[in-house]
């Protein structure tokens, strides 16, 4: 793909079509769009996001499928317990499990088409089958589904306040905060629709695959494309149960398959290989030219199927150079890297041992200066502080980077900040905003979306919902913050809301075009603990209310997405969410105090068991204190980890001599680099499992340059529904294999040792090193 983020006319111009039908009539979409859908002998490359989108996904829409049936709703809540109750759980599990969005489509699909083909269409029962189960009934379950599927960062604070603070906010409270918090960031994301959803260019790249599974499975024009339908079926099924039987080896009877690397099986001794080419265990080394046949790590969260080549160019510069930097650092023992573990996440005394957090606070929660001299500032590893570093700088670039190549597009966003109209919406304004008919009118503006004109015929969830529900968030928090003795003044928590709007404008824009999203929570928590230090409970709910609505923006407008281009009707959408969203809550907080009540002892221990474990509850609280109490000791001007902070004004001068070498040099291409990305993957190795990189990177270009490039009508056909069988069937085995034998449900059955299974040292064979 092309450039998604620059506003050259080479990469955005968008075709011209006839004009639009009014709304009140069945649409049929421009010619172009119609003939995007259809197989030909020849076959342009696709260039830019509105090729992408009319050639890859279905544009015709059909308004006579009904997604408000009792089977959506059934299935719907069904999966959302699941999923809600699910999460909790696995919050307090010493392995963590996700259940993922495609997850929840494959279920909800072949839920959906069991009760179609069992049930009955003849008296009550036509009320659980009122006819076949279409594509917008799945969309709405798996819009619901996703949204509670999510441990709810409002339980994390709860049980951190309860497990070691011994602060209980009573129920009404404790509900009340979790819905306030997790819908603020939704009504500021949704009031940003037309800015970060409706554009072509906004074309969220993740849900693609998902997408195009769901056009496949619900094909609309079968008169015009069943053979081709069939061919697509085919190839999804196949790969999905191919993958699916695969994973059994990489995620148990073979995992030396998760990264296997010729360099440490062929020195198996050296503690130096391990560092910069072993990568097959968490935080063991870079994975440097280490192959992996893991699915589940190579798509981890980025699909290689989706990232747009422009994106990857940039990726790929910032892991090079991620993996000099990070071995530059360790070897020059730069900030005493030699002393700590090569890539670790903990806080440490200048001896190497962990640090323990708990022994500086004082009966206040609060960082006790006499018992802090009594243990010593702590210290970060070297490529920790690294990542903190590079991520501080790629976040101040991307605020330059968006305002120097699409200032347009974000003036746009506050382009309702005038007089004229303000007035005019104030005009317009009606407190009864239950009775807003939704009704919009169709631009004759021929470049719009065309997933969005089709969308226009329906009625829209307009703005006044989500005020109101920005509105009645805020007013509800500013009173829990005090309820729930949280510390956060008034004035920060606004201050807090506000940063949260600036960062959804911003980073959801770049996650948008880009599929790539960026890990802020470091930025936003050491912004809090400079305006509170000293506070660790400030800084959580600082972090609770800023940080976790970037991300509650993020996932509704990408549910949005979702919604736009299965065109499943916006008010529909909106319930799904809302509905989803409170169900959830209330299950992880059940959840949650029953699992508290009961391991109480276990959380709390720093070993846990194999069933049970504290070690995400004791991170965050970790994190709070050492970010919240230590900011202005660790990170201030003059002291240790200065340049942390100081990257924030260095970050926003990077992408400058790009644009100008751009403006004066068009032709050095200047304008194909993502400056932010670049710097963002150059702390990418910092954590986790790293021997996935040359995989990822291998397949991403096939996909993206070979495939698109050389035969784009292949990659329009299968490129995106092949990704989606890759990930569905990968997410399904792990699913059952994590409670099967991975300890999921209790004990852990791990394969018997053999020479690809080394259950007791580094799967890759690589040299285990001494903590």
């Amino acid at each position: 793909m092309e450039s998604t983020l620059a506003t050259q006319p080479s990469f955005l111009e968008e075709k011209q079509g006839a004009p639009v039908t009014p709304p009140e009539e069945k649409h049929t979409p421009f010619k172009q769009d119609v003939e995007s859908t259809a197989p030909s002998d020849s076959f342009d490359v696709l260039h830019n996001e509105r090729d992408l989108i009319t050639h890859v996904i279905s544009v015709i829409d059909d308004p006579s499928l009904n997604p408000w049936t009792i089977r959506s709703f059934l299935i719907g809540l069904s999966l959302s317990t699941f999923g809600g109750i699910l999460a909790q759980i696995y919050y307090f599990k010493p392995q963590t499990v996700s259940v993922s969005v495609m997850f929840l489509a494959v279920i909800s699909y072949a839920i959906g088409t069991l009760m179609e083909t069992v049930i009955p269409r003849t008296g009550w029962f036509r009320y659980l089958n009122p006819g076949p189960f279409h594509k917008k009934e799945n969309a709405f379950i798996v819009i619901m589904a996703s949204a509670a599927a999510h441990s709810a960062m409002g339980t994390q604070v709860l049980a951190v306040q309860r497990l070691f603070y011994n602060i209980t906010p009573n129920g009404v409270i404790s509900i009340l905060l979790l819905f306030s918090s997790q819908l603020l960031g939704y009504g500021i994301g949704g009031l940003m629709r037309p800015i970060l959803l409706y554009p072509s260019k906004m074309l969220y790249p993740d849900v693609l695959p998902l997408v195009s599974m769901v056009d496949t499975f619900y094909d609309e024009a079968k008169s015009r494309q069943s053979k081709s339908n069939r061919k697509r079926l085919r190839l999804f099924y196949v790969t999905f149960l191919a993958i699916l039987t695969w994973e059994i080896f990489p995620e148990w009877v073979f995992p030396l398959l998760t990264g296997v690397s010729v360099f440490c099986l062929a020195n198996p001794t050296s503690p130096d290989f391990t560092r910069i080419f072993g990568g097959s265990n968490g935080n063991e080394g870079l994975g440097l030219l280490a192959l992996s046949f893991d699915w589940q790590y190579i798509s981890p969260v980025w699909n290689p199927f989706t990232i747009p080549l422009r994106a990857q160019v940039s990726n790929l510069i910032g892991y090079i150079l991620c993996v000099v930097v990070f071995v530059s650092i360790y070897y020059n023992n730069t900030w005493g890297s030699k002393k700590f573990p090569f890539l670790s996440q903990e806080l440490f005394y200048e001896n190497g041992t962990v640090y323990n957090q708990l022994l500086i606070l004082n009966d206040k929660l609060e960082v006790d200066p006499a018992l802090l001299a009594q243990q010593g500032l702590p210290f970060y590893s070297g490529t920790w502080v690294s990542f903190l570093l590079t991520s501080n700088l790629g976040m101040a670039a991307t605020f330059t980077h968006l305002l120097l190549w699409n200032r347009d597009d974000l003036r746009a966003a506050w382009s309702w900040m005038n007089k004229d109209s303000v007035k005019q919406m104030w005009a317009e304004f009606d407190w009864r905003f239950w009775r807003a008919d939704g009704k919009r009118e169709v631009p004759s503006n021929a470049d719009i979306d065309p997933h969005y004109r089709e969308m226009l015929k329906y009625p829209d969830a307009p703005n006044s919902w989500y005020g109101v529900m920005v509105v009645s968030a805020f007013i509800a928090a500013m009173v829990l913050i005090y309820k729930a003795e949280s510390t956060l003044p008034w004035w920060g928590f606004i201050i807090s809301c506000l940063l949260a709007t600036l960062c959804i404008l911003f980073f959801t824009s770049l996650y948008a075009m880009t599929g790539i999203s960026f890990f802020i929570q470091p930025f936003i928590q050491m912004t809090g603990g400079f305006l509170h230090p000293g506070k660790p409970m400030a800084n959580m709910y600082f972090a609770l209310f800023s940080y976790n609505s970037v991300n509650q923006a993020a996932l509704l407008l990408r549910d949005l997405k979702i919604a736009q281009y299965t065109k499943l009707p916006p008010r529909a959408a909106f319930t799904a969410q809302i509905m989803g969203t409170v169900l959830g809550s209330i299950l992880n907080y059940v959840m949650m105090n029953s699992i508290i009540d009961h391991q109480r002892e276990i959380l709390l221990s720093v070993e846990g068991t194999n069933i049970w474990s504290g070690q995400q509850a004791q991170l965050y609280n970790s994190q709070a204190i050492a970010w919240g109490g230590l900011s202005e000791e660790l990170f201030a001007p003059g002291k240790r980890y200065q340049w942390v902070a100081w990257a924030y004004p260095l970050g926003s001068l990077v992408p400058i001599p790009f644009w100008i070498v751009h403006r004066y040099y068009p032709k050095l291409r200047a304008d194909y680099l993502y400056t932010p990305l670049i710097i963002l993957c150059m702390g990418m190795l910092a954590a986790g499992i790293n021997s996935s990189a040359t995989m990822f990177f291998v397949i991403a270009w096939f996909s993206q340059w070979f495939m698109r490039t050389r035969h784009p009508k292949w990659f329009a056909k299968y490129n995106y529904i092949l990704g989606a069988a890759f990930d569905g069937g990968t997410q399904v085995m792990v699913f059952i294999l994590s409670f099967a034998v991975l300890g999921a449900a209790g004990k852990s059955h791990l394969f018997p040792v053999w020479w690809g299974a080394n259950q007791n040292g580094n799967y890759d064979r690589c040299a285990v090193i001494p903590p």
